[in-house]
């Protein structure tokens, strides 16, 4: 793990223990993530991240809006994975970013307590899975 990475968990993780965010935590995140975290910010004050529950096992995943006029929506895992074509352009072929806006928004929703929650069987969540 680089030291951008790092310093990032750290902000995640004192965001998170507080359920807020301070000044100071939205410029170091936005020094380390730039734009994608301008954008992500908007995504999750317009309620964009929805996270989908499946039960009984708890598992589950994100479900967030892009920002084109589409209104496309990607699943992701914030920490991890997301759907989106930026994902693998940027992240993974180029190694330009760290993550990109949707995990951005996922992870400081969750962290914020600002998802939508939708609560789905674990067999219906298995098939979102399976189209990933």
């Amino acid at each position: 793990m680089n030291v951008s990475s790092l310093v990032a968990e750290t902000v995640w993780e004192e965001i998170e223990s507080t359920c807020s965010v301070t000044d100071d935590q939205i410029s170091i995140l936005h020094f380390l993530f730039g734009k994608n975290f301008e954008r992500a910010t908007r995504i999750v004050d317009q309620r964009g991240v929805k996270r989908i529950f499946g039960e009984p096992s708890g598992r589950w995943i994100f479900q967030v809006v892009g920002e084109s006029r589409k209104k496309e929506e990607y699943f992701c895992f914030a920490e991890h994975y997301c759907a989106c074509y930026s994902f693998f352009y940027d992240i993974v072929n180029r190694g330009e970013q760290l993550c990109c806006k949707h995990q951005l928004a996922a992870r400081l929703a969750a962290c914020l307590g600002a998802c939508v929650e939708v609560k789905v069987s674990d067999e219906e969540l298995a098939l979102l899975l399976s189209k990933l």
